[in-house]
């Protein structure tokens, strides 16, 4: 996964369910097209809400109080999750092919300052061709803080389960962010710290401009949209345009995207990573049995 450590939002989030992606945000959002008979998620808008509908001291300011109350739900009530994750993402320039995760996470609990649930990732990739089958397994505080991944594939498969650190440059080949970073949680936690950072570098907002969109639906499932935009590039922001999706019902973040200025005069954003959660399930009640590599 490659920027700012502010950046990191790995799931890296991601993948299937309708023939055609359809969006109608404003400024459009990236064509997908189906891959390995698998069909990308269909977007749709239906009611924009301009940004003085919301009352607030800074053009953030409602965006940061919708993202902390998402961080307190997930911590009180999400225990665990499954889903089928989308993941785009620009690499040294180039804009790589979309990836069809299977996750299963769990996430880490504290009670009185103890652990008493280690954050825990099981990944099964499914597309695209050169890396379906390959599966990567990591458990926060265990194992020496290293991941497991097996490949399905390649003269890489006869090395069969393989301990790596999770930011080291084998684990990271392909990827703009480390495994420890994946997740609902750990994304809207960058999400707050960025806001707050740029909140700091804008003081005024006269570079920030937010609004919501109400009624977008992702595969049926309605969802109210956070749009964050700084028009003028600056060396302190991250992006040009960055889109949540917060499904109405579940309310927790199902699509991340950002996009970057750009390249030429009058011309549209760069998508830089997208993540999208799609067929999540809620409070499964994952076990150590589904995060033991032997058991796989």
């Amino acid at each position: 996964m490659s920027t700012s450590a502010s950046h990191r939002t790995w799931i890296g989030f991601l993948a299937c369910s309708a023939a055609l992606y359809v969006v109608t945000l404003v400024g459009g959002e990236e064509p997908q097209r189906p891959r390995d008979n698998l069909k990308e998620p269909v977007f749709r808008v239906t009611k924009r809400i301009e940004p003085d509908e919301r009352v607030a001291t800074h053009p953030l300011d409602p965006a940061l109080e919708m993202a902390k109350g998402g961080l307190a739900r997930i911590r009180r009530d999400v225990n665990d999750y499954t889903s089928l994750i989308v993941k785009q993402e620009r690499i040294g320039g180039e804009l790589m092919p979309t990836e069809h995760i299977r996750a299963e996470i769990r996430n880490g609990k504290v009670v009185n300052g103890k652990i008493t649930q280690n954050f825990s990732v099981y990944l099964k990739f499914v597309s695209p061709d050169a890396i379906a089958g390959r599966q990567v397994i990591y458990v926060a505080n265990k194992n020496k803080n290293k991941l497991v991944g097996r490949e399905a594939k390649g003269f890489k498969k006869t090395f069969g389960w393989t301990w790596l650190k999770p930011e080291g440059i084998l684990a990271m080949q392909g990827q703009r962010y480390p495994i420890t970073e994946i997740g609902i949680e750990n994304l809207i936690v960058q999400l707050i710290d960025r806001g707050q950072r740029d909140k700091r570098n804008d003081p005024e907002g006269k570079y920030t401009s937010v609004r919501f969109v109400e009624g977008a639906k992702i595969n049926g499932r309605r969802c109210t949209v956070l749009e964050v935009t700084h028009p003028e590039k600056k060396p302190y922001f991250d992006f040009n345009i960055a889109r949540i999706f917060i499904d109405d019902q579940m309310q927790l973040p199902v699509r991340y995207a950002a996009y970057s200025w750009p390249v030429k005069p009058n011309g549209p954003p760069q998508l830089e990573e997208a993540y999208t959660y799609l067929d999540m399930k809620v409070n499964v009640g994952l076990n150590d049995a589904a995060f033991d590599h032997k058991l796989r």
